[in-house]
């Protein structure tokens, strides 16, 4: 149709201006996102690691070889670094007293936390997949919860469950039994992280596990078949890249582990993220810059793996018909029947130890004086804060309001970059892994330099063009919560897209939609599931931040509750409980909430 003047039809020229901006859109929000990783993420990280490389205004990589060359980093490599014989620093390294450094030991350490993380984490994973019982789903939902607790409350709860006077050691003691020292050890690091990344190996297993076709076990089971071999010829190939996944990314987050080594290994277990913000703390930025840089490369190279490990072991589920769960309850006294459940009640013993005491132990903490007697003191010592603390004082609730007002604003800000990295990492084109690597570094990067960078970028102010621009540190800290909590959005949107029927896409592309409205009104609301799980991690992660909200929290009017409980442990260790409660609440809450909001998802 046409009007007087030959014209199309107005309505079909506004049709098509729409469909053309809708084809553009896609283009448009993986340019802002981009801009925006370089503004908050690879800009001011770049800053930061620059300095290993510009000393006083000229190049040098003297710092980054003297680095490498000094046997307290390197333990024996650095013989390696220094020209010696590849033999004999092999012969070295094989011998009873060798040494390992600084960053082997920081590898070591994220090694045995990783055999622990999934030791733990299998037998919850077997638990939540196979048997069914009251109160699963919200098992399920909490799984992630320690995950995502501040470290730095953890502490306080592994110090009052294992320390000399704590929990652990008064039950031995009312028993008989000689007290345990746990504190200051490698164990009691290994343990602690343990409780940080088992319930994430038990969530990527679970959910891998639920999405094993039972059409599949049960054509092995027709062609002879027992159940063991079964298992092994079709469960286990299907679970275990979501075993791989987790282990992975247990050892890159152990890899670059700080307030928990520092909390409860001291410096005598120090970490590589350790020695970085002791050398910041001592305005040494050069030799910090090329310590993060060797930090950086190896965690990357194991995130990259990964990643890669990831793309060539994608399953999709689709039309997969779950294994049917069991009852907890045995269906006949048989040692087939029992034997799995014993295990099952002795492993729930273990995790009552290891993930209930230290919370159990900070909230009785919390309501018991020094004397043992039950008392509401340390809440009433917040509420009397509250109501006539200084300004330079720590007050409890403009610490909850900033964590949630943060927590708000850093979800809003990861959960489109995220979404919006999700749809370009499954697109298939040359670049793709490389996009998908840059994309997930923030989970490799440290927290510290993160919040340096930040620092020392946008709240001390950068010139552009004759004008200086600066961001307050309640701002640096949103946008540090949103680089760290988007690439969790990715790895929870990322699994669906990939697992969707292309053929809904074809048809819908095929009936004229643009490609932004078939993300928009096909894809996202198949997987929305995921991206109201990735809101859940974006948000609990913000909530329990600590590393680089501690750098950026210099004003009193922008600290959270996680540096809150920091500074109350300095003061009075009952308040810095009372307050690890609050956030304790304030954390489950939110996100077994947002999590049931959106269903039971793959990925993370």
């Amino acid at each position: 149709m046409t009007d007087r003047r030959g014209d199309p039809d107005p309505s079909r020229r506004a049709r098509s201006l729409r469909d053309r901006l809708e084809g553009n859109l896609l283009t448009a929000l993986a340019v802002v996102t981009s801009l925006t990783l370089v503004v908050a993420f690879y800009y001011p990280v770049g800053t930061v690691l620059i300095e290993a490389v510009v000393v006083d205004g000229a190049a040098t990589l003297s710092v980054f070889a003297a680095l490498l060359r000094d046997p307290f980093y390197f333990g024996e490599l650095a013989r390696l670094f220094a020209g010696e014989s590849p033999l004999a620093v092999a012969r070295a390294l094989l011998s009873p007293d060798r040494r390992l450094g600084i960053v082997g030991f920081t590898a070591y350490q994220a090694g045995l936390s990783m055999v622990a993380s999934v030791a733990l984490g299998l037998p919850a994973a077997y638990l939540l997949a196979r048997f069914e019982f009251r109160g699963r789903r919200t098992l399920r939902s909490l799984t992630i919860v320690p995950f995502v607790l501040p470290s730095i409350m953890i502490a306080v709860g592994f110090v009052a469950t294992f320390g000399a006077n704590g929990t652990l050691n008064a039950v031995l003691s009312a028993l008989g039994l000689p007290p345990v020292e746990l504190l200051f050890t490698l164990e009691a690091v290994v343990i602690a992280h343990a409780f940080y990344n088992a319930p994430l190996v038990a969530r990527v297993t679970t959910a891998a596990w639920e999405s094993v076709d039972a059409r599949a076990v049960e054509t092995a089971r027709s062609l002879g078949a027992g159940p063991i071999r079964a298992f092994f010829d079709v469960v286990a190939p299907q679970v275990s890249p979501a075993v791989l996944t987790g282990a992975a990314l247990t050892f890159v987050f152990t890899f670059g582990t700080f307030p928990i080594v520092l909390a409860l290994g001291g410096f005598e277990l120090a970490t590589v993220e350790v020695f970085v913000y002791r050398l910041v703390r001592d305005l040494n930025y050069a030799e910090a810059a090329a310590l993060a840089i060797v930090e950086l490369a190896i965690s990357l190279g194991v995130l990259l793996a990964y990643l890669r490990y990831e793309a060539r072991n994608t399953v999709s589920a689709r039309g997969a018909r779950p294994l049917p769960r069991k009852s907890l309850r045995p269906a006949a006294p048989t040692p087939r029947e029992v034997l799995p459940r014993v295990g099952l009640a002795a492993y729930a013993v273990a995790v009552a130890v290891l993930f209930l005491a230290p919370i159990a132990s900070m909230v009785l903490a919390s309501v018991t004086g020094g004397d043992g007697a039950l008392t509401l003191e340390h809440y009433r010592f917040l509420v009397e804060r509250q109501r006539t603390g200084a300004a330079f004082q720590v007050r409890p609730w403009p610490a909850v309001r900033n964590s949630l007002t943060f927590a708000s604003a850093a979800t809003l800000l990861a959960l489109p970059m995220g979404v919006v990295v999700a749809v370009l990492t499954t697109r298939r084109y040359r670049g793709r892994k490389l996009v998908d690597a840059a994309a997930m570094a923030p989970l490799a990067v440290s927290g510290i330099v993160v919040g340096l960078g930040l620092l020392r970028g946008l709240v001390f102010g950068v010139e552009i063009a004759g004008w200086r621009v600066a961001a307050t540190g309640a701002v640096a800290i949103v946008v540090a919560h949103a680089v760290a909590g988007y690439p969790f959005v990715v790895r929870t949107v990322a699994p669906g897209l990939e697992g969707l029927d292309r053929s809904l896409i074809e048809s819908a592309r095929a009936l004229g939609a643009s490609r932004a409205r078939v993300i928009r009104d096909v894809e996202l609301p198949l997987v929305w599931p995921g991206v109201v799980a990735g809101a859940a991690f974006a948000f609990a992660i913000s909530i329990g931040e600590f590393t680089a909200t501690v750098v950026l929290a210099t004003g009193a009017d922008a600290y959270t509750m996680p540096v809150a409980i920091e500074r109350f442990i300095g003061r009075r260790l009952g308040p810095a409980t009372a307050m690890g409660v609050v956030l304790l609440v304030v954390t489950g809450l939110s996100f077994v909430v947002i999590d049931r909001l959106g269903g039971e998802t793959r990925g993370l």
